[in-house]
């Protein structure tokens, strides 16, 4: 099953897993470093993380629903 990243670029669905939770590693770091240390540009590369993983969760739920569909035709 393939997808697309944010970039556009074909990606299949366990890399789609793994850059979900590459973006929740990077949205807790630089939330931590917004909320901790008072860093602005933190905040900012926060909310990139948290935009980029509404892209991916949309786009792992779409495949989701896809294998789910094909394995009802199969059936």
């Amino acid at each position: 099953m393939l997808s697309y990243d944010n970039k556009g670029r074909t990606i299949n669905m366990s890399q789609t897993h793994e850059s979900i939770m590459t973006e929740i590693q990077t949205y807790s770091e630089e939330n931590s470093k917004f909320t901790e240390k008072g860093v602005k540009a933190s905040a900012t590369r926060a909310r990139k993380a948290l935009a980029n993983l509404s892209k991916l969760i949309k786009a792992r739920r779409k495949e989701i629903q896809e294998v789910k569909n094909a394995a009802k035709k199969a059936a």
